[in-house]
């Protein structure tokens, strides 16, 4: 895969571009940890997987409700085959899926989803119809579709800020991140960084602050809730994830093209270390509890787990080939992947937990 981005050619959300066939998953075998890459502690963790869906993008979890929601969809434009799946979190068994409306009937193209966040205040799930350049919110309970949010070109991730009733996202197309009211859905502010390809998002909850890695030219993207005017940051090349420490003050970046994690001091404005992780690093997540930093490999088709003090990878763990975006909820991992090849089969869900 390029290391030069490209809206249309490279990834649409957390996976492979449609151009490029991340919808449908791409053939292959999870890649095995090279002799140097294995890690005594290693048998601390337990990968736990099924198949669940083809065309698996992203995963987020409901503390209200306790379930997983995973984001699929199928082929290349126009898309006609796309689900919202609710997952149940301790079997990974799937129990239940929603289609999207259709967006264009004369094609039966669906309102296709693939970013995803939830919000248990208003019990709704708001996702990226990308191929829509439009966001569209579901309702937890019952998966109806709620609403449908025009004008954000190609938008790839979305990030809930509870706190101040807001959600975030990135509009990769037009260089902008924009945030939407969560109770009105109306549009709050919009914020443009010229020639940047802002995609992976976090927001801190304590100052409200959102961070986006911005995929063209290998950085991270501050806005403040309080100011239009972005402040840019270091990271590393290919720059496509980033995720936040407990406390808000570090910032973990996962670069695509080095394959790396970049830590960076958000007060300094500086990068203090990259560790190396595995080829394709595509997602990024933090352990408040035990301060571990979970980095999805696409290309190696692993996830590292990651000590970001001691700055060294502790575990590389397989989780299918194609390994495509991270969460972590209370110290429990789970991913998914796009390692299905073939009509018949299935992209799979892992679930990581300590052993000990």
């Amino acid at each position: 895969m390029s290391a030069t981005p490209n809206p249309i050619g490279r990834r649409t959300v957390l996976g492979a571009a449609l151009a490029a066939g991340g919808a449908l998953g791409a053939a292959g075998t999870a890649a095995a940890a090279s002799p140097d890459r294995a890690h005594a502690k290693e048998a601390n963790y337990a990968v736990t997987s099924a198949e669940l869906a083809q065309g698996l993008y992203q995963v987020a979890h409901s503390a209200r409700n306790d379930v997983l929601w995973v984001t699929s969809s199928i082929g290349f434009p126009p898309v006609t085959h796309s689900r919202l799946l609710k997952v149940d979190p301790r079997t990974l068994k799937l129990l239940t899926g929603y289609e999207p409306p259709l967006s264009d009937p004369a094609t039966g193209a669906v309102e296709a989803v693939y970013g995803l966040a939830v919000d248990d205040v208003h019990d709704t799930v708001w996702v990226t119809a990308t191929l829509d350049n439009a966001l569209a919110v579901y309702c937890q309970r019952t998966g109806r579709h709620l609403d449908k949010l025009p004008g954000v070109q190609h938008p790839r991730d979305v990030a809930v800020d509870v706190a101040r009733g807001l959600v975030w996202c990135s509009a990769l197309e037009e260089g902008s991140i924009v945030a939407f009211d969560l109770r009105t859905h109306r549009e709050r502010k919009r914020v443009t960084v010229e020639g940047a390809w802002p995609a992976g998002l976090a927001v801190d909850p304590f100052t409200g602050n959102v961070y986006a890695a911005d995929l063209a030219k290998s950085r991270l993207i501050e806005v403040r809730p309080g100011s239009d005017q972005a402040r840019l940051l270091p990271a590393g090349q290919g720059a496509i994830d980033v995720a936040l420490s407990a406390d808000g003050r570090t910032a973990y970046v996962a670069n695509q093209a080095a394959g790396s994690v970049s830590v960076v001091n958000l007060a300094a404005g500086t990068v203090t270390n990259e560790i190396k992780t595995g080829a394709g690093s595509l997602a990024v997540a933090t352990d408040a509890r035990t301060g571990r930093v979970f980095v999805a490999n696409k290309d190696a088709g692993t996830t590292s787990v990651v000590d970001p003090v001691g700055g060294a990878v502790v575990a590389d763990l397989a989780t299918g080939a194609n390994t495509d975006h991270v969460i972590v909820v209370h110290g429990t991992a789970y991913v998914v992947d796009k390692a299905a090849a073939g009509a018949q089969s299935l992209d799979s869900i892992h679930r990581v937990s300590t052993t000990r």
